[in-house]
């Protein structure tokens, strides 16, 4: 029950993100599964896709 007390407080920190901050909040957190980093993805702007596969590699 707590990790998903934390995801609801990480999704709400990465709605509220500019972009840059949604950057740095998907590519250094961690413990989430992969349906909640797809949840993550699914809010962040399709059109700067580029920018965050520039920051993860």
């Amino acid at each position: 029950m707590q990790n998903n007390v934390n995801f609801e407080e990480v999704k709400q920190r990465f709605r509220d993100a500019d972009l840059d901050g949604k950057i740095q909040i998907y590519t250094t957190t961690q413990g989430l599964s992969v349906e909640q980093f797809k949840e993550l993805l699914r809010m962040f702007p399709i059109q700067h896709l580029d920018k965050l596969e520039k920051a993860m590699s």
